[in-house]
């Protein structure tokens, strides 16, 4: 499918009501659910969003998104597999300008470049507290990424088919905070995305369901 046309169906079918939370949980696992169950986003969340950035492949020209990385670090989210975003600042005014200000941050995305086709289900992430909104936008060519070393340890160009792909859809045993949960995951090559990201792709792939690519 040419990209322009992915791009038109894609709106269209982000313009009618979201598939929502249940399906953004068929990635969830049972911990997760536990924590969702014991917690909800209040007042006190932290407001964040993040941008599943679309754009026709290098080489193939298929439908391709972004995501990256992060360093091994002692924290919540240490070397997960992430959308590029983060946490709401004053001066973004709005959420959009926030994934649109992170990915330019961390992947070098000229924010000029992309239009916004929609928005996502919003998403509590009770260990972090975060309550994240989901932004989808493009670009016509595939942007000239450049890693922020400081928080990206690589970028990681996914096509689109590859999520669609039911055999790249598993069961791991992934450790989280000391303990060892069996979560469902994306296997995509050598990488696991899980957890919040994937529950976000999660909602994005129903949406694309049934749709040529």
């Amino acid at each position: 499918m040419v990209f322009e046309e992915f791009i038109r169906i894609l709106t269209q079918r982000m313009s009618s009501p979201l598939p929502g939370l249940p399906v953004q949980l068929r990635m969830s696992s049972n911990h997760r659910l536990r924590e969702l169950m014991d917690f909800s986003a209040g007042d006190h969340a932290v407001k964040s969003s993040v941008l599943i950035l679309l754009y026709p492949g290098r080489i193939t020209g298929i439908p391709t998104f972004v995501v990256t990385q992060r360093h091994h670090y002692e924290g919540v989210h240490g070397g997960q597999i992430s959308l590029p975003g983060g946490r709401f600042e004053p001066e973004d005014k709005e959420l959009l300008r926030t994934a649109l200000r992170e990915a330019r941050e961390e992947i070098g995305v000229e924010t000029s470049l992309v239009q916004t086709i929609g928005k996502l289900t919003e998403l509590y992430i009770p260990p972090s507290n975060y309550l994240v909104q989901p932004f989808v936008g493009y670009t016509l060519s595939a942007p000239d990424f450049i890693a922020q070393p400081a928080e990206v340890a690589e970028i990681i160009e996914v096509p689109v088919e590859k999520l669609m792909d039911e055999n790249n859809l598993r069961q791991r045993k992934i450790e989280v905070r000391g303990m060892h949960i069996e979560a469902p995951c994306y296997v995509i090559g050598q990488k696991i995305i899980w957890g919040a990201t994937a529950m976000i792709l999660s909602e994005f792939k129903e949406i694309l369901s049934g749709m040529r690519l």
